[in-house]
């Protein structure tokens, strides 16, 4: 902590601290995020205001930004986060990087549980995926692709430098992902919308689904003023973020898959489980025979799956306690239950799917390519997947069923019927068609 920052941090005391408006979900009320009243309640450095002469000049967008966050209240300013090394155009390089550690300075609780969450190995997780690397950089290291959502996963110093070498200057702090710069507002980042822009689209159109559900429906129109205050509305922040924690996590994972020490769990379905060891091995994290891989540690460390019935019973539990606040208990768990049983249900697709291209590997119609480990199709290659067939596969896995589970507990009906469960069911029958003329076309060959 710097000595100047000192003084204001404890003169602000606990509400302050908590108010700053970085990370802080919790605890500030209407008026933590609304901008000073009048420009003399605007406090500032000598040193920031050198910069704020200089920047209403070149950037007077950021300045204003600035000046209405909570941040100019309390001689928050541009050095305290960048730095007074920087004094012009010559020395820009001087300017000193922001990473979720300087917002750590002020919000150390909230930090601390973004770091156990799922969003601070968002980089980690985008590039333990195999072919990440064969996309353009501009997609991916800047930040106009996957990277343009994954980058508010934390990063080392050595990665900040090499994206930096890379012509890649900004966007490291995580934490402006939600409370965007430079007015890192409180009240924007309690809003659905903050989340729609990772939160959208092929894979994973959560915002999609939300807005249109009956719960998206009642937020617009309590904001709206069409609904009373008192009207029950949840937002994303209601659910995935239970009373302001930054840990944001869900019991299924990103990819609805889970496992108990690579086993059933108790009282579990038999044919679901080898549906989804089926699932696992094309995720590349079971061999083919049905034994780990390298690939399972990633997955472990990248926290995208359930791997213990302890964790998933505790993430359960928690969203059962949410659901309980405006539906009975009863409810609640029967409807979190029809989530689950979609996934059994979409498993069978899928596992159906995944072995008849399974198949064309073991008789030869399919050559392994150089970059698979095994003579099986394998889904986390993506859209760089060699053939036709295991591109619609790639799309029945990343797109359709994704969004058949995502929208049936998003609670948007059709979501989970024609843009998931019916597109899956299309998926597999024109992969089964696909096999068969791949297989004539290969008995051809070989007469």
């Amino acid at each position: 902590m710097s000595r100047r920052l000192l003084p204001v941090l404890l003169s602000l005391g606990l509400t302050g601290l908590v108010c700053l408006g970085v990370f802080g979900v919790i605890g500030c009320g209407e008026g933590s995020s609304s901008a000073p009243d009048t420009q003399a309640s605007i406090k500032v450095s000598e040193v920031g205001q050198k910069c704020l002469d200089c920047h209403r000049e070149y950037t007077p967008n950021i300045v204003l930004d600035w000046e209405g966050s909570v941040h100019a209240t309390v001689e928050v300013d541009c050095s305290s986060c960048h730095g007074a090394d920087h004094t012009s155009s010559a020395d820009i390089h001087e300017v000193k990087t922001v990473t979720a550690d300087t917002c750590a300075v002020c919000h150390q609780t909230q930090f601390d549980q973004f770091s156990k969450g799922k969003h601070a190995l968002a980089w980690a997780s985008m590039k333990a995926m195999p072919t990440t690397h064969w996309k353009p950089m501009e997609l991916i290291d800047g930040m106009k692709g996957c990277g343009g959502c994954h980058k508010l996963g934390l990063k080392s110093e050595e990665e900040i430098r090499e994206l930096k070498a890379q012509g890649s200057n900004h966007g490291f702090a995580s934490c402006d992902a939600c409370h965007t710069r430079h007015t890192f507002s409180v009240k924007e980042a309690r809003e659905p919308e903050a989340c729609a822009t990772c939160h959208m689209g092929f894979d994973h159109p959560q915002w999609e689904m939300y807005s249109t559900s009956k719960h998206g429906v009642r937020h617009a129109l309590k904001r709206d003023g069409k609904l009373p205050e008192s009207a029950a509305a949840p937002t994303c922040q209601t659910c995935h973020m239970i009373d302001g924690d930054h840990e944001v996590r869900t019991a299924w994972g990103f990819l609805a898959v889970r496992t108990d020490g690579l086993a059933p769990y108790p009282g579990e379905d038999e044919e679901w489980w080898k549906d989804r060891v089926t699932i696992l091995q094309a995720l590349g994290v079971l061999d083919p025979e049905g034994k780990p891989t390298a690939r399972l540690d990633v997955v472990a460390a990248a926290d995208v799956a359930r791997l213990t019935k302890e964790s998933f019973d505790h993430e359960r539990e928690k969203m059962l306690g949410v659901c309980s606040d405006c539906h009975s208990d009863a409810f609640a768990q029967g409807e979190l239950e029809k989530g689950d049983q979609i996934i059994r249900q979409i498993d069978r697709l899928m596992a159906e799917a995944i072995t008849i291209i399974a198949g064309l590997y073991k008789d030869g119609v399919l050559e392994k390519p150089e970059n698979y480990a095994y003579p099986f199709p394998d889904l986390l290659t993506f859209h760089d997947s060699p053939t036709p067939i295991e591109n619609r596969l790639f799309t029945m896995h990343l797109k359709h069923r994704m969004r058949a589970f995502q929208g049936t507990f998003h609670a948007n009906p059709d979501y989970a019927l024609w843009y998931g469960w019916s597109e899956m069911q299309q998926d597999l029958t024109e992969i089964k068609a696909m096999a068969e003329e791949m297989r004539a076309r290969h008995a051809q060959g070989s007469q």
